[in-house]
């Protein structure tokens, strides 16, 4: 089965993308997070006192360097409504998205990856609607090479975990409850928290759950590629369902 990926640019009211507008030499990478983007802002300029203003007001910063290479900024943001974004309407016509954003000269730059190019021809022709854009490139992925870029973002994997979950996720990984052989038992594990051990194993296991559900869609489409199965399973045969 073949991919296909896209790459395009659009315009629309964004704030990151109005600040490269404003500034030429700026680029600002833009990751999204569950409810908030962490933005990488570089320049080969120095940076205007009316620039770092700008850059002051986007949020947090995390890291702030000036040298002869130019500016580089790290800050998390809340500027943008993650709701109601262009990342569902990129899942609304199956096409997985490729982080970062990248907003340059006043434009954002956007990827996707689609197993069909019809998939990719709609999102195309539904963003032409109501946005300005412009497609820079369209191609079929060879498949011996899936792009690394296609690594699932964190927040999707861990959507809809709990904090509990997390915790006894973290605890089980730390403790080498995953190694082989098992350094510990799921007995020593709870017996560290304030939990019993039928409740910790029971976060435990939600949360591995929901892991492998989040990743499903990316593991399907890291191995779509390969026509060889490793494992030769017959998937014409399923266990047989018996009633009780």
């Amino acid at each position: 089965m073949s991919l296909y990926q896209a790459s395009f640019r659009m315009k629309h009211e964004c704030p990151y993308r109005e600040i490269s507008e404003r500034f030429p030499d700026l680029t600002i990478r833009e990751w999204y997070l569950s409810d908030c983007q962490v933005l990488e802002i570089t320049s080969t300029e120095a940076p205007t006192d009316a620039l770092l203003d700008e850059i002051d007001q986007l949020g947090e910063i995390l890291h702030e360097s000036v040298d002869s290479s130019g500016l580089h900024v790290v800050t998390q943001s809340r500027l943008c409504a993650l709701e109601g974004s262009i990342l569902e309407r990129f899942e609304a016509h199956d096409c997985l998205y490729q982080p970062p954003t990248i907003h340059r000269h006043g434009w954002e730059h956007y990827t996707v990856v689609a197993f069909d190019e019809t998939d990719v021809r709609a999102l195309l022709q539904a963003l032409e609607a109501d946005r300005d854009i412009e497609l820079l490139s369209k191609t079929a992925i060879d498949e011996r090479h899936v792009p690394h870029s296609m690594l699932a973002p964190v927040d999707q994997l861990f959507e809809s975990v709990t904090d509990r979950q997390l915790a006894a996720l973290r605890l089980a990984l730390d403790e080498g409850y995953y190694e082989q052989p098992r350094q510990t038992s799921l007995r020593d594990l709870a017996a560290q928290t304030s939990v019993a051990r039928s409740t910790y194993e029971e976060h435990l296991r939600k949360a591995e759950n929901k892991l492998l559900t989040n990743a499903g869609r990316f593991l399907r489409l890291m191995t779509a590629h390969s026509s060889a199965d490793p494992l030769d399973v017959d998937r014409s045969r399923r266990p047989e369902q018996h009633a009780d």
